[in-house]
């Protein structure tokens, strides 16, 4: 069964391959502090279903506590090392939700049922910001099944990522944020595709975009919000173009061309 993708809305996706699931940085919040979620529906109960949900680090947009909850119970959670101790809500996820978590830095590997896990780098602030300063490193992953998927997390470009993520056949990749400017350690839509060249994913489906924006904020670069993902298919057509861009709107689904 080939692998399907599932784009919920920001940075949160459902990897479904070889029978497992894997939900990456659930966020089903209409409202987070100053956000709110101005694109897309929020993603239905099903959504939550995982064998495996991937944090990809501690910003309350990635790991947030809430969306957590909605777990099943007996889900596998991975978090950066020394999440728990930046973040002691974790702990609760463990004792009220019956929620399993693991902690994983660089290199470290996780098998859930036919699907082979690896964290990898990512050039981000892994902080709980701006609770403390305990620190934690902002990861991505790979998960290898039928094919090998890589979810991006949040990063900046870096000289050894094609050399630490290693052979991909499909790239979820952040294309943009949730305001009108990105600081360092982020992708725009330029910086990913320069990711997708590099990578040379056969598929790249384009994430965390489009979907929450600042209170206040609609008339201050609102391009910001609406474009990187068309943005995206234009750059990478013309930086990587052997990669298949699949541009999903919010709960749509895609199959990638299968694995090499």
């Amino acid at each position: 069964m080939p692998v399907e993708i599932t784009w919920w809305g920001h940075a949160t996706a459902t990897v479904a391959d070889s029978g497992v699931r894997v939900l990456t940085d659930p966020l089903f919040a209409q409202r987070l502090a100053h956000l709110r979620r101005r694109r897309g529906a929020l993603p239905p109960p099903e959504a939550a279903l995982a064998d495996v949900a991937l944090v990809s680090h501690l910003h309350a947009d990635h790991l947030h506590l809430r969306s957590l909850a909605r777990l099943p119970p007996g889900t596998l959670l991975l978090v950066p090392r020394g999440a728990a101790r930046a973040v002691p809500g974790l702990r609760r996820l463990v004792t009220d939700y019956g929620l399993r978590v693991t902690e994983v830095a660089p290199g470290d590997e996780v098998r859930v049922g036919e699907v082979l896990v690896r964290a990898v780098r990512a050039a981000h602030d892994g902080r709980r910001l701006p609770y403390g300063p305990h620190r934690s490193p902002a990861l991505g992953y790979v998960v290898r099944g039928e094919a090998r998927t890589y979810f991006a997390g949040d990063t900046g470009l870096f000289e050894e990522m094609a050399a630490e993520v290693g052979p991909c056949d499909v790239a979820l990749l952040p294309v943009g944020g949730w305001g009108p400017y990105l600081g360092s350690g982020h992708l725009d839509a330029s910086r990913a595709a320069q990711a997708a060249a590099r990578l040379a994913p056969r598929s790249a489906v384009p994430v965390h975009y489009g979907t929450y924006w600042p209170l206040g904020m609609d008339a201050i670069r609102p391009h910001e919000f609406h474009a990187p993902g068309e943005e995206f298919v234009r750059h990478a057509a013309r930086l990587a173009p052997e990669v298949t861009v699949h541009r999903l709107g919010h709960g749509e689904s895609v199959r990638p061309e299968a694995a090499r």
